[in-house]
C-alpha cells in the first residue's frame, strides 16, 4: 500500500503532538499530501527544535494544549470535528519515566483516556491511530521478535505506561468505540532516527551534541541491540495503516508493528561506529561506568503482519537512514532551509522529484 495524495487531500486530520520530533516530520508529510491538520500539543520540548528550523508553526494550525486538560482537548475536538486522529503526543523518554513516573502515567495513560472519550462524543470521527512502542511488550530478552499477541509489559515505568495504553484502547474499542463505528488501531514502531531530533537522553541527539561541541561522548548501554530505523518509516507505516482504518474499518483496526528488517537490529556500540565513520570530524567515546537505570537489553519487532496485509515494508536500509540524519544536521548547520531539505528528503523516500 502506498500513501495516496487522493486519499488525504482536503482530509481533516487532528494531529497530537505535532510540535515533537515525530510529529512535526508527520505534520509535514500530511501538508504536503493537501490534508487539512489541526495539532494539539505542548509548545517544542527543545532549543533548537524540528518545529522551529523547519517552520512549521506556519503550515500547521494547531492549538497548545496538554493532552492531561481533558477539558480543552474535548473543545478543539468537537470544534474542529477531524474524520482522521492521529495521537502521537506522549512522554517518550525511559529515563525521564524515573525521574517523573507519575507525570509519564497521567500524559501517556489518562492523555489518552481524554482523547478517546473526547472522540467517541464526535459523529465525525471515522479512524484513530494511537501511536504507542515497542517497549509495550514484556521483554523476556529472547532472540526472536516480538508479534502483535506476544504478552504487555514494562519494566520501567515510560514501558509500562504504553503497555496500559495498549490495554486501555482495547477496552474502548471494544467497550464504546466499534458501536460508534470507529476503527482504532494501535501502533508499536522500533528507535527512530533522523534529522530534528534533539531529544535529552535519547543516543542520536546525545551523539551529535557532543561531537559538534569536539567533546567525547558517554554511552551507558553499549551492547543494547535495538531495532534502528529513519523516523519517515514508521510514519509511512502510520499513513498506510490510517488509510486502511477508513477503508476496510474493522478489519485492520488492531495493533501493528512497523520495524526495521534484521539489518537495522544492531547494538547501541555498532551504531556509534557507524556514525562515527561517517562524521566528518573528531568521534570519540567512552563507557559510563557507575550504574544506571534499567533498559532492556534485547528488543525486536516482527513487522510480518504489516507486510502481508499492508503491504508496508522499510525502504531505507540503516546505512541510509544515518546518511539521511547526518545529512540533515549538517544541512541545518550550513544555514540552509530545513523546511525545503525536510521536504526533499520525504520525497526522496517516497521515490519522487522534489522541485
Amino acid at each position: 500500500m502506498a500513501v495516496k495524495a487522493a486519499f488525504w487531500a482536503g482530509r481533516r486530520v487532528l494531529l497530537t503532538g505535532h510540535t515533537g520530533f515525530k510529529g512535526g516530520w508527520l505534520a509535514l508529510w500530511l501538508q504536503q499530501l493537501g490534508a487539512q491538520v489541526h495539532g494539539y500539543a505542548l509548545p517544542a520540548s527543545t532549543e533548537p527544535s524540528l518545529w522551529q528550523v523547519a517552520q512549521l508553526q506556519a503550515l500547521t494550525p494547531g492549538t497548545f494544549g496538554d493532552i492531561r486538560d481533558a477539558r480543552r482537548l474535548a473543545d478543539v475536538v468537537t470544534d474542529f470535528a477531524p474524520e482522521v486522529v492521529l495521537h502521537l503526543a506522549a512522554q517518550p523518554l525511559v529515563r525521564e519515566s524515573y525521574r517523573a513516573p507519575a507525570e509519564t502515567y497521567a500524559t501517556n495513560v489518562m492523555g489518552t483516556v481524554n482523547l478517546l472519550e473526547a472522540l467517541r462524543r464526535c459523529d465525525s470521527v471515522r479512524a484513530v491511530l494511537v501511536v504507542t512502542s515497542d517497549k509495550c511488550y514484556e521483554n523476556r530478552e529472547w532472540l526472536w521478535p516480538y508479534r502483535e499477541g506476544d504478552g504487555l509489559g514494562g519494566h520501567d515505568p515510560y514501558s509500562s505506561s504504553k503497555a496500559c495504553v495498549e490495554l486501555l484502547c482495547a477496552s474502548w474499542r471494544e467497550s464504546f468505540l466499534r458501536e460508534s463505528g470507529i476503527a482504532l488501531a494501535t501502533a508499536r514502531a522500533g528507535n527512530v532516527i533522523g534529522g530534528g531530533d534533539w531529544s535529552a537522553d535519547r543516543l542520536l541527539p546525545d551523539i551529535l551534541r557532543a561531537w559538534q561541541a569536539g567533546q567525547s561522548l558517554t554511552l551507558r548501554y553499549p551492547q543494547a541491540v535495538r531495532p534502528w530505523q529513519h523516523v519517515l518509516e514508521p510514519l509511512h507505516g502510520y499513513l498506510c495503516l490510517a488509510q486502511a482504518l477508513i477503508e476496510q474499518g474493522e478489519a485492520v483496526a488492531s495493533a501493528w508493528n512497523f520495524g526495521p528488517d534484521n539489518e537495522g537490529l544492531v547494538s547501541v556500540g555498532e551504531l556509534v561506529e557507524r556514525l562515527a565513520q561517517r562524521w566528518p570530524g573528531e568521534a570519540r567515546w567512552t563507557v559510563e561506568a557507575s550504574g544506571q537505570p534499567h533498559e532492556a537489553g534485547l528488543l525486536a519487532l516482527d513487522s510480518s503482519q504489516a507486510r502481508s496485509r499492508l503491504g508496508w515494508r522499510p525502504r531505507w536500509t540503516l546505512q541510509q537512514a544515518i546518511e539521511r540524519t547526518l545529512d540533515w544536521h549538517q544541512a541545518w548547520q550550513a544555514g540552509e532551509d530545513m523546511q525545503s531539505f525536510s521536504r526533499a528528503q520525504i520525497a526522496a523516500y517516497q521515490g519522487e522529484p522534489h522541485e
